[in-house]
């Protein structure tokens, strides 16, 4: 028992020294799945043949890649300046130019049904973490044919909760959603508390009636023809195309986005001002070395990162060279 347990160690050992292990504040990602984000959907038609038109459009404005990499829609050193880093008119793809076609103005997303009042939320967590979830709605008069602006949404969230239990791999939370009609927009933000790290979603969703977007002309300035209902990722679909994403993979494929310069803020409060948990809404930028310039999404953490990583065939063979040495020495022993 005890060889085994020194065996067990020594591969341990071995595959953290690799970078093959899970580090602490590794791998954290994910998205939006009830109701369902758009690039959650566009994923689940698939990135090689959508088959709605919107989705369509959004592969062939950012690629496919951008959709196998549907759960890291993020900004690395966010730090709670969600209003002052993203722009107007990029908010579904916080601002990174990988997932341009998120930002698609246009009404026939594919959409998940939504009622006011109570609602219970999932949010798959592809890797765990703490921190604070806010979601917004669009306003009454929101027109999805033109880009999201932060002036779209409420002024405050009308959910927010700070580290909610899991259930099979999604983060669970209630939430009472306000009375609305027609066609309109839940967006995300999920700001970690243990970095400043912060991933972004935006959700079509249609209240009401039978999900054609019909509201009122009053309430909706842009009516809209039916619309495909969206569909979340499966388990399988989500095990199937994990080779093809560069989330988890050491392709280092740009798909986290390091924050830009603050500009000057735009009206209104990052976060609504009632997120808690986390950063605070308007926290400064971090310090040089604190998340900057490095894809979180990926690596989990930022230059202080407090451990040894020796990377490719040299860490394997490390590994090996441990176990081996390990059981020769207990062979010699015995």
């Amino acid at each position: 028992m005890t060889s085994r347990r020194t065996a067990t160690a020594a591969v341990t050992t071995g595959l953290v020294l690799s970078g093959l292990a899970v580090a602490p504040g590794a791998f954290a990602h994910g998205s939006m799945t009830d109701p369902v984000s758009r690039v959650a959907a566009c994923y689940a038609e698939g990135p090689e043949a959508p088959t709605s038109a919107a989705c369509k459009a959004a592969v062939a404005a950012s690629g496919k890649q951008s959709f196998y990499d549907w759960n890291a829609v993020n900004i690395a050193n966010a730090a709670g300046q969600h209003r002052q880093l993203i722009p107007d008119g990029k908010l579904c793809s916080a601002g990174n130019d990988k997932y341009r076609g998120l930002d698609l103005a246009r009404a026939d997303w594919p959409a998940s049904s939504m009622a006011s009042g109570a609602h219970t939320f999932r949010y798959k967590g592809t890797a765990p973490h703490k921190g604070s979830f806010a979601l917004y709605v669009t306003k009454d008069g929101y027109d999805p044919s033109k880009p999201l602006k932060w002036s779209d949404l409420e002024a405050k969230p009308f959910v927010t909760v700070t580290d909610p239990g899991m259930q099979n791999g999604d983060y669970v939370f209630q939430g009472t959603v306000p009375k609305k009609s027609g066609r309109h927009l839940i967006y995300s933000i999920w700001q970690r508390s243990d970095s400043p790290e912060a991933f972004y979603t935006c959700s079509d969703v249609v209240f009401g009636q039978d999900n054609g977007g019909k509201a009122p002309a009053t309430k909706d300035p842009a009516p809209t023809a039916p619309a495909p209902t969206a569909s979340a990722p499966t388990e399988k679909q989500i095990e199937d195309g994990a080779d093809k994403s560069t989330v988890q993979h050491g392709g280092h494929g740009g798909h986290g986005t390091t924050a830009p310069a603050p500009t000057a803020p735009s009206s209104g409060t990052s976060g609504g001002g009632t997120s808690t948990g986390g950063a605070a809404p308007n926290a400064p930028a971090p310090a040089a070395g604190s998340g900057s310039g490095v894809e979180l999404a990926e690596t989990g953490g930022d230059a202080a990162t407090p451990y040894v990583a020796v990377g490719g065939a040299a860490g394997l063979a490390l590994g090996a060279a441990l176990l081996f040495s390990t059981a020769r020495r207990r062979r010699t022993r015995g």
